[in-house]
């Protein structure tokens, strides 16, 4: 037989290969040990569009510039990357102006008008730097893994330099203190009942931070769904540690210099909440559970006859036949479609419980429909994933998988059909009794992107509720759909409200909560609450009614108790706090037309809607311990009162002037002033030069049609920017500029004050009037002009000396003259 060239030197090849491997007794010895391995020195470097790849022979990383401001760091342990996906990306595109990568002897520098990320040739050690060359954030050892022999892959870590006086903030819904700093945490999303301060882990998985480094702010987004773990300072002073149980070392850097542009540029990762209702944003009212019909009509008539406005009753799980999701319970609930109608028209929406968990039952519908699809989890050998919660023996739908998520969707569809008006999403960690969660064996779709459980369980909730956005956004058609969950990972914000779980009915939890509703704020997830009074244990009226207070200015506002414990509705304390409780939900009504514009600003400009001091003066150290006080938008600061019989709190006002909203006297910023807090007040402030939207008392959202619009508008001798947002409420019209965005600009001097509006929008509102109240001028005014023609009507000064004008609403600069 005749052998070619080729073949004679593949056989040679062959045998020289056989030479080299040595034959031993024993497979194990030539195993290398499993152990932390490091990045070593850079071997190599390409380029692949805005990809800069970096190897040390084995291992490889990419740097890709996503935006001018933010730069993906990713590892590949063995120089194999993984397949692309995330559900906290929302793949809006980014800008990316200029970048290069400029090589010099010792670095490699990635490099975008505004930031840089450096490589050190040497020891792979990756920096960030702004366009000065300012170092803001680096490495303190190389990044690195350990190989995983139980489920295959990698623990992978990233270890980061702590400067002296550096603080963080962020994580989503932690219970610690505000600055992170000296903590250790971990993202596993838990169903922590009754949790305590400091308690870790809770609910959600946001892992994003955001440092403050010499008054330069960045953030780091660790976009890893396995288990993952912080550590900012704690087990050794000069480093920050974050890690994950698998997956990649995939995070972002987020260039600021300020909180708010590191924030901003989140959002354009994740998205935003999507514009709410705004019927969502007045006073809900729930307990575990409303039942039979009956109470349900109790409750809502308390409300309407003692005149405490309330626009969302909510029912928990008794209203189903034997907790099975989708069905009512016919003894308790005979006609739902009647009651949700004779509820409407008293101006109540209905919110209804869903959990995951579907009861193995094969004459039930659901379970039925779901076997037979193959929707529910499985185990890895195959056997469906059970576990005992509400309705006893469950299977548990797999909302990875677009097939059961659009599925699930449509199943509210009877639901939507007899009135109900929103969905509240509880168990969904997935939370399972005996065991907590689920074994991280059992196997999930991930679009396409198969995984365990390890790799989903913290993603569960998030697909759950995007399921049922997505279905409720079919079935209500051009209505905005309302959506709440328990547990979520970063980007539940596209779909969902979230409230802060199982607390506690104590002065300590309403601290908590008045921490944890800034840290979800500033995590990206702005439309967030607490239950108000505390779910379990028992609040008095004092706690009661200062919880209210703070619920006033928390985003989402719902009162909210287990079933053992006493009722706790607003009137449940006797009449003095029963008037406190209702002074302050009309105080919620009132500001609903600012409160809904800072909603806009959230969705429209991805601002936060409570924004911490420390996003205010990020620069002032004594801010980044300052935990108690915040804004809500840009324009009300409010310092609710969380100790048992305070009766006035010490206020740190940030720098500029300021007005208590209930006197009207002016403060000046930059300092800390002792104000008065009787039982029945709060301090509440409004930044100087502010134009704040107010709405004539309702009892619900769109009781009647506005004819005047009220404003109060605070003098400023500089200038300041406010705007006003206004549409059809609840439609989606706005997409196609069916609104109102007014913008106002306010100056003044010692003798005059300027108000100026702008319109933008194509919406219609029905009323022609403004009923402008001018507080804080400096000189009585003797004459106005509105579009330079003088108002003849006599200007009237009401009892707190506000200076009071009608005006049209199209007027475009009114002038106030001494």
């Amino acid at each position: 037989m005749e052998v070619s060239k080729d073949s004679l030197s593949t056989v040679l090849d062959v045998n020289d290969l056989e030479d080299d491997i040595q034959h031993v007794n024993n497979p194990i010895v030539g195993l290398e040990p499993i152990v932390k391995k490091y990045l070593a020195a850079v071997k190599e470097y390409r380029q692949e569009g805005n990809s800069f790849f970096f190897s040390d022979g084995s291992a490889q990383v990419e740097v890709r510039v996503v935006s001018d401001e933010i730069i993906r760091v990713r590892l590949a342990p063995q120089g194999v990357f993984l397949e692309e996906f995330s559900y906290a990306l929302s793949h809006t595109e980014q800008k990316v102006t200029v970048f290069s990568c400029i090589e010099d002897e010792h670095t490699y520098s990635v490099q975008t008008n505004t930031v840089a990320c450096v490589i050190n040739k040497s020891d792979f050690l990756v920096s960030f730097e702004d366009i000065h060359g300012h170092l803001i954030n680096q490495d303190l050892s190389a990044m690195h893994w350990e190989e995983n022999v139980d489920f295959g892959g990698y623990y992978v870590y990233a270890t980061k330099k702590c400067n002296e006086e550096e603080s963080f903030f962020g994580l989503g819904d932690k219970s610690s203190d505000f600055n992170l700093r000296g903590n250790r945490y971990i993202n596993w999303n838990t169903d922590a009942y009754s949790f305590g301060k400091g308690q870790d882990p809770l609910y959600r998985t946001i892992p994003f931070y955001m440092g403050i480094n010499e008054g330069i702010s960045y953030g780091i987004f660790f976009d890893n769904t396995f288990k993952s773990h912080f550590d900012f300072a704690c087990q050794d002073k000069d480093k920050i540690s974050f890690w994950a149980d698998g997956g990649e070392m995939q995070y972002y850097y987020i260039h600021g210099p300020h909180m708010m542009d590191v924030l901003k540029r989140y959002h354009s990762l994740t998205g935003t909440h999507q514009m709410p209702a705004k019927w969502t944003l007045g006073f809900h009212q729930c307990r575990w559970s409303y039942y039979p019909e009956k109470k349900v009509k109790d409750i809502a008539r308390n409300f309407r006859e003692r005149k405490i406005p309330c626009d969302a009753i909510y029912l928990d799980i008794d209203y189903m036949d034997g907790y099975r999701c989708f069905t009512w319970n016919r003894k308790y609930f005979p006609d739902p479609a009647r009651m949700m109608k004779e509820l409407a028209d008293d101006g109540f929406k209905m919110v209804v419980i869903i959990d995951p968990g579907i009861r193995v039952d094969e004459n039930y519908r659901i379970f039925k429909e779901g076997k037979q699809n193959n929707y529910f989890c499985r185990r890895c050998d195959d056997y469906f994933m059970e576990g005992h919660v509400w309705p006893g023996r469950c299977q548990f739908p797999d909302f990875t998988n677009p097939k059961v998520r659009e599925w699930w969707g449509g199943l509210f569809k009877e639901l939507v059909d007899a009135g109900v008006a929103g969905v509240w999403n509880d168990m969904n960690e997935p939370a399972v009794f005996g065991s907590g969660t689920f074994p991280v064996d059992v196997r999930h779709n991930y679009d396409g992107f198969h995984g365990s459980h390890r790799k989903a369980h913290n993603i569960y909730g998030m697909q759950m509720v995007r399921s049922t956005y997505e279905g409720l956004k079919k079935l209500q058609k051009n209505k905005r759909p309302f959506t709440i969950t328990r547990a979520g990972y970063s980007g539940v914000q596209r779909y969902a409200t979230v409230w802060t779980g199982d607390n506690v009915a104590s002065w300590e939890h309403l601290k908590i909560g008045i921490v944890q509703c800034q840290r979800l704020s500033i995590s990206g997830i702005s439309f967030c609450g607490t239950d108000i009074g505390g779910f379990s244990g028992e609040p008095d009226g004092e706690l009661f009614a200062r919880w209210i207070q703070m619920g006033v200015f928390s985003p989402f506002m719902r009162a909210h108790s287990a079933g053992d414990t006493a009722e706790r509705e607003p009137w449940s304390f006797g009449q003095e706090y029963e008037d406190i409780n209702r002074k302050f939900i009309e105080l919620r009504y009132r500001l609903l037309p600012y409160i809904y514009s800072a909603f806009w600003e959230h969705y429209r400009h991805s601002f936060p809607i409570l924004r911490p001091l420390v996003m205010q003066e990020q620069e002032n150290v004594l801010t980044h311990s300052i935990q108690d006080i915040f804004t809500f938008g840009d324009k009300i600061l409010v310092a609710p009162v969380s100790d048992p019989g305070a009766t006035s709190k010490n206020v740190y006002l940030p720098a500029g002037k300021w007005y208590n909203y209930w006197t009207h006297e002016s403060f000046v910023g930059g300092q800390e002033h002792l104000i008065p807090a009787p039982i029945d007040s709060m301090p509440i402030f409004v930044k100087a030069g502010s134009v704040i939207p107010e709405s004539p008392l309702m009892q619900y959202v769109g009781e009647y049609e506005v004819d005047e619009l009220i404003f109060q508008i605070y003098y400023s001798d500089y200038e300041v920017n406010s705007f006003y947002f206004e549409d059809h409420d609840d439609t989606f019209a706005f997409e196609q500029n069916i609104y109102l965005e007014k913008k106002y600009v306010v100056n003044g001097d010692h003798k005059s004050m300027t108000i100026v509006q702008t319109v933008e929008g194509l919406f219609t509102p029905r009323y022609e009037t403004y009923d402008l109240k001018i507080i804080g001028l400096p000189f009585t005014p003797s004459k106005v002009l509105i579009d330079g023609k003088e108002f003849t009507n006599d200007l009237e000064f009401d009892d707190l000396k506000r200076v009071r004008i009608k005006s049209s609403k199209n007027f475009r600069r009114i002038e106030i003259l001494a």
